[in-house]
């Protein structure tokens, strides 16, 4: 819950726009990109964008854990330096994988930020501290999140200012064991706000997250009908706009 009238204004800040879900991509601009970022501002919008790590603990800016969909190469994005991956053009559109601190240099502060950790592993320690290294001095409003409560527990644990996000979904796992994995994944990471699932909304877990004072996210928002759902039950929305 937000401990203070300081992380309740700097909350109010992260979530006044909504969230162009990777950059506001399509039409030649590839998700996660430069590009897409640049959209997402022009357009008025915050950013949600991904982050793995690579062999020599960059924090990089790709959604997937290899390279295949995106590139013409092939294997783990951990496989390979920040320098090599960085010269990896994109398949379809224009530009290179960014780093998380060139993605920091590029927004500026222009938008407000939702960062995603992509660690799955207990341990993320390597990646957080990369993604802790890129932000040093980062003046812009700006989310950390994650599927992994030991993410938000991670920065929590290490002094990090900014808000502190749990991403969830009870989609294939809403029965009484997923119940009680969000709830213990809920007091391990102690997060600020939580992202849900669209699909899930109305939900038991984000109302009591909304009560709590936490407020509730949600994706990945596509439609009409999911953004009135969302606007009954959350606080904003990470969304892809239709034809992308």
């Amino acid at each position: 819950m937000p401990s203070s009238p300081s992380r309740r204004a700097e909350l109010g800040d992260l979530g006044r726009l909504p969230f162009a879900h990777r950059g506001l991509h399509g039409a030649g601009a590839v998700e996660n990109s430069l590009a897409a970022f640049e959209a997402a501002i022009s357009a008025g919008h915050g950013i949600e964008l991904d982050v793995q790590p690579s062999l020599d603990g960059e924090a990089m800016v790709f959604h997937d854990s290899v390279l295949d969909r995106l590139t013409a190469e092939r294997g783990a994005v951990a496989d390979r330096t920040a320098g090599q991956l960085r010269a990896i053009r994109f398949r379809a559109g224009e530009g290179t994988i960014p780093t998380l601190r060139e993605t920091l240099g590029f927004v500026a502060g222009r938008a407000p930020l939702l960062i995603e950790v992509k660690a799955p592993e207990r341990r993320v320690g390597r990646l957080c501290g990369g993604v802790a290294r890129a932000l040093e001095g980062y003046a812009g409003p700006y989310g950390i999140m994650s599927f992994n409560p030991e993410v938000a527990r991670w920065f929590a644990f290490h002094g990090a200012p900014a808000p502190r996000g749990l991403v969830v979904t009870e989609n294939r796992n809403s029965g009484l064991r997923g119940r009680a994995e969000r709830r213990l994944s809920l007091l391990r990471a102690r997060p600020d706000f939580v992202a849900c699932d669209v699909r899930d909304l109305p939900s038991a877990f984000a109302s009591a997250a909304r009560a709590a004072g936490r407020p509730v996210y949600t994706w990945t928002v596509r439609s009409a009908e999911e953004r009135a759902r969302a606007a009954a039950y959350a606080d904003q929305i990470i969304y892809e706009a239709s034809g992308q």
